[in-house]
């Protein structure tokens, strides 16, 4: 119960601060995703199913600060975390390049889904624009994050897990 209370903190907490005061790391109008790197990792760690329930919170509370229909962030979360988590049991995921290659192809494909979307609902929205001005280079900011992200998120469930596995 502990440890679903502190994952639950955390996501608020990481979808907080993207929508919140990320901003002051905004690089030429690029922020990293916070919320798809928790995704990612929890896709990697525990299971998909974390992972979704990961983006599906984020989600919606991404899509509650943005601008967006209702949905949208969590349709893209879901099915990144689903396809991640499928991916992740047939790696070896230990390694920082595949950790961070995995957020890569994640936001990637988050972005593209993203922005197919919205040209559906809004079709004067260039989608190959929106995909190259917008989605490869959060993807890239976003797996430059990534080990730091990963870090801090290792030391603080790693050590609630080990704490929750000594009290059974």
């Amino acid at each position: 119960m502990r440890k679903n209370l502190f994952w639950l903190a955390f996501v608020v907490g990481a979808a907080l601060v993207q929508t919140t005061w990320l901003e002051v790391v905004r690089v030429e109008g690029v922020l990293p995703d916070l919320v798809l790197v928790l995704v990612v990792y929890f896709a990697i760690a525990e299971s998909e199913e974390r992972a979704m329930f990961t983006g599906a919170v984020g989600g919606i509370l991404q899509d509650v600060a943005s601008d967006t229909t209702l949905g949208h962030h969590v349709l893209c979360n879901v099915v990144v975390a689903y396809a991640v988590g499928r991916l992740a049991t047939r790696l070896i995921t230990e390694h920082a390049a595949v950790k961070a290659g995995l957020v890569l192809l994640g936001s990637l494909a988050q972005g593209i889904l993203f922005a197919g979307i919205r040209y559906v609902q809004q079709p004067e929205i260039g989608v190959l624009k929106t995909i190259l001005t917008s989605a490869v280079p959060t993807a890239f900011y976003t797996s430059l994050v990534t080990p730091l992200v990963f870090f801090v998120l290792e030391r603080c469930f790693r050590s609630s897990m080990t704490v929750q596995a000594g009290a059974d």
